[in-house]
């Protein structure tokens, strides 16, 4: 099995934008179940299908796959619900780990988050700068949960 251990946080100022390449990522959902969850990506011309349990804090199960881009682009438009997650990637080397942070575009605009993978959960790391808030485990940030509460529906101080 593979396996995922993630921690998640809001990205705050600017600075971010200057660092990595932005990546376009469209991704839909088969399944949004929260006990698994079904994803098909495109990213940088790249079809992926991507299986994961539920979380046990910041770790889950997680299978990934390439598949044709042309299936990932029919599956997308034709069987993934409604609305599409869409984004823009950099992945960000910081004391040697990738952040990666996603800048949402359409109905999640304003959402910026940044997601580090660890070999474990209690391996320490640095954060940069313009790391934020954490919010590992609150399933509003989740992928699947913008499907159906886009960030633009949000009570937002």
């Amino acid at each position: 099995m593979g396996v995922e251990i993630e921690r998640k946080f809001l990205v705050q100022g600017e600075a971010w934008r200057a660092l990595g390449e932005p990546v376009l990522l469209r991704q839909g959902y088969l399944s949004a179940d929260p006990m698994r969850t079904v994803r098909v990506r495109i990213e940088g011309g790249q079809g992926v299908l991507t299986i994961k349990s539920k979380n046990v804090g910041a770790t889950r199960g997680e299978w990934e796959y390439p598949i044709p881009l042309p299936d990932a682009a029919e599956l997308l438009d034709r069987l993934c619900e409604r609305p599409l997650v869409e984004k823009t990637r950099r992945r960000i080397l910081h004391a040697g780990f990738t952040w990666e942070v996603d800048e949402f575009l359409g109905e999640n605009a304003g959402l910026v988050v940044a997601e580090i993978e660890l070999p474990s959960e209690d391996t320490a790391f640095e954060l940069p700068a313009w790391v934020g808030r954490e919010v590992t485990g609150d399933k509003r940030y989740y992928n699947s949960s913008l499907i159906r509460h886009p960030y633009s529906t949000w009570t937002h101080p």
